[in-house]
């Protein structure tokens, strides 16, 4: 005996021969159906979501995916995170470099005394 399958969408139509059941895995391809029956004179043409609700051939629309929602993969998104300060460019010392200052004056308190 076949193993049964589960699948979400049910598009259905009728013509002069008979009626079509098509079950499909995803709404992009449940509505593609739809609109094939559409074409080729089907009447009655419905589609019965995975929640049940069924959709006459005037409410296909509402199965579009929304742009938005499939716009961006996950690695892509922006979080909401504050972004960070940015450091503080410290100057490069050079140990091998010369001091570049220039000696000031110092006062000469006179010979140390010595014990």
């Amino acid at each position: 005996m076949a193993k049964a399958t589960h699948v979400p969408y049910l598009v259905t139509g009728t013509n002069e021969y008979g009626s079509a059941n098509l079950g499909r895995g995803s709404a992009r391809v449940a509505l593609r159906i739809a609109r094939k029956l559409l074409r080729d004179g089907y009447m009655d043409v419905r589609v019965c979501t995975p929640r049940g609700r069924v959709l006459q051939s005037d409410e296909l629309d509402e199965l579009e995916p929304q742009q938005e929602m499939d716009g961006m993969a996950k690695g892509q998104q922006r979080g909401n995170r504050e972004a960070k300060k940015p450091k503080k460019e410290k100057a490069k010392v050079i140990a091998a470099a010369p001091n570049r200052k220039e000696a000031a004056w110092q006062p000469d308190f006179g010979p140390a005394k010595k014990r």
